[in-house]
């Protein structure tokens, strides 16, 4: 550890200690990487520890970075929630220095049954992207509790899981009512086309097909080529696609040069894809954010 995050950590911790100082003891910290897992970790141990969420709402995950200060609540947590497999690109290496000091840290999707990219640059590489599958959430809220039970010190280790429990419940339920709107999408409507490759676990768990990205990557800080565009051009007049997905936190003029491009009825929709959203309603925490993109894709797929 550096002596500057040595420093800062330790004035992270005076002022926590300060804070609290009448209630007789510091608040158990987890500090968590993206917004997502952020909503989702408050939901279970929000009553019993200090839940910090490092990536502000309407931002990129791969792209975001944190502060000095964030960097020294990193290394100064009770125990760390990250997405991990490469997602946040701009903050592991303050997750990993937090690790190497000895920070307790949970790498969710590592441990989500994660699946590999099967197209273009990140083809066989492990896809970070596993909140677009609700049934893996519901695993991962069990994951997220048993660490914070098994790591984060003064919790009532009872209130969070029954906090977990019931915050299952309500993942399980949106899952299976996203199975049945999915449903009213015919067979051959099926197909995706997205700003970056990011509904490989949606498409699986709901029986869909990636057809192309604009990105033809897993991550947005990629660049597609000229001849990667005319590609997906191709692929949406052979396929028909009605619609391009682009993530509601990108600029999308990409997916709309190519849908104007395309010299079919094809049209851009907005979804909540990476991140929850404070500027746009609809997706303010993440059982709204699927909600949302389930309607958006349903509707974009119908032609509604």
């Amino acid at each position: 550890m550096s002596a500057l995050f040595r420093i800062l950590a330790a004035l992270v911790l005076a002022t926590a200690a300060a804070g609290c100082s009448d209630a007789g003891g510091s608040v158990p910290s987890v500090v968590v990487t993206t917004d997502i897992l952020g909503d989702v970790t408050r939901a279970v141990a929000g009553g019993e520890a200090q839940v910090t969420v490092l990536m502000k709402p309407d931002s990129d995950p791969h792209s975001f970075g944190v502060s000095a200060q964030e960097a020294a609540r990193i290394e100064a947590a009770d125990l760390i929630v990250y997405n991990g497999l490469g997602l946040e690109e701009g903050v592991l290496r303050n997750v990993e220095a937090a690790r190497r000091a000895g920070v307790p840290a949970l790498a969710v999707a590592e441990r989500a049954e994660p699946i590999t990219f099967t197209a273009d640059e990140t083809a066989g590489q492990p896809d970070p992207h596993f909140w677009t599958d609700p049934a893996r959430m519901a695993r991962a809220v069990d994951l997220i509790a048993e660490q914070v039970v098994a790591h984060v010190d003064g919790v009532d280790a009872a209130a969070v899981r029954a906090a977990a429990a019931a915050y299952r419940g309500q993942v399980e339920q949106l899952d299976t009512w996203v199975g049945q709107q999915v449903a009213t999408i015919p067979d051959q409507a099926r197909r995706l086309v997205t700003n970056h490759h990011v509904l490989g676990y949606f498409a699986r768990r709901y029986g869909f097909e990636v057809v192309g990205a604009v990105i033809p990557s897993g991550t947005t800080l990629a660049s597609p080529s000229a001849s990667d565009l005319k590609s997906l051009r191709d692929t949406i007049r052979r396929t028909g696609v009605k619609a391009i997905f682009a993530d509601s936190s990108q600029p999308d003029r990409l997916a709309q040069v190519l849908a104007s491009e395309a010299g079919v009825d094809v049209q851009v929709v907005p979804l909540f894809s990476e991140s929850l959203s404070r500027r746009t309603p609809g997706a303010a925490t993440y059982l709204e954010m699927v909600r949302s993109n389930t309607k958006a894709i349903v509707d974009g797929l119908n032609g509604r």
